[in-house]
């Protein structure tokens, strides 16, 4: 019995020993960085370019829209008679349609609109006023509001999912 434990222990210790020179040696030689990050980033676009790249999409993904760019809230809500109170903090200030950022693209089916696609720099502009009152008179309205970050990558196949996703 003792012969057999010491030939156990001797055989443990050889087996430990090749594992642990062999997990060094991988370590020490055989590992590299990743290739690839683990993020992608967004590429380096002007505003005219990241319009252009969607602009792209719109017409061969959805044809069966007509698109219009740098649409005016007041285009699509009217008159600024209908105003908005965004804080409730601050129930007499009012952000009327024509305060509103301009809808980047417009999709339309038989003259009439169906979506509004947004691009916006940073995550800020999503709390910007300007954008707040164009997503609100939107909501009003009935229409699905599809925002897109310029800092994102917004890959091909991501872009036309979201706007599928949203025009049903």
């Amino acid at each position: 019995m003792g012969l057999l434990k010491s030939i156990l222990k001797v055989a443990a210790e050889k087996v430990l020993a090749e594992v642990t020179s062999a997990a060094k040696q991988q370590t020490t030689s055989s590992y590299s960085a990743p290739k690839t990050p683990l993020r992608e980033e967004a590429p380096e676009r002007t505003d005219a370019e990241w319009k252009a790249y969607f602009r792209g999409i719109l017409s061969a993904e959805f044809p069966a829209y007509a698109v219009r760019e740098q649409v005016a809230v007041t285009e699509l809500a009217g008159a600024a008679a209908d105003e908005f109170k965004l804080y409730d903090d601050r129930p007499r200030q009012a952000y009327k349609a024509e305060w509103g950022e301009p809808y980047t693209f417009v999709l339309y089916a038989g003259g009439v609109p169906k979506g509004i696609v947004m691009l916006g720099k940073g995550h800020s502009h999503d709390s910007n006023v300007k954008y707040l009152i164009a997503r609100m008179y939107a909501q009003k309205l009935g229409l699905p509001y599809i925002n897109f970050y310029t800092q994102m990558p917004n890959e091909r196949a991501y872009v036309i999912g979201r706007i599928r996703k949203f025009l049903g």
